[in-house]
């Protein structure tokens, strides 16, 4: 029986020592993540407002960068609205668990 207890001590310090790293794993890819979005939301804003501007050169050249420009700024757009939704994907997730065990306890 001592060993028994000894054996679950073992592995319950084992497996929260590693389930802790993992949680503080997963809160330094979050703050990554939401650091990251207000990055993409600044560059996009700036983006969207030299696209704004009139251009006054009818170079090929010119027209095919404002056209670069444009697209670029359609996937900034599209990461950040991936990133967001993969974020606001896993509260609700979790809010879904907790209200699950909520209501199985009572």
């Amino acid at each position: 029986m001592t060993i028994l207890l000894i054996i679950l001590a073992f592995t319950s310090v084992f497996f929260g020592y590693f389930c802790i790293k993992f949680a503080l794993a997963l809160l330094r890819v979050q703050d990554a993540i939401e650091k990251s979005l207000d990055v993409i939301d600044l560059k996009y804003n700036r983006i969207s407002e030299i696209l704004n501007l009139p251009v006054f050169y009818d170079s090929p050249e010119i027209k095919r960068i404002v056209q670069e420009i444009y697209e670029i700024r359609e996937v900034i757009i599209y990461i950040a609205n991936q990133l967001a939704n993969a974020t606001k994907k896993n509260k609700l997730e979790n809010n879904e668990e907790e209200n699950l065990n909520n209501t199985e306890s009572e």
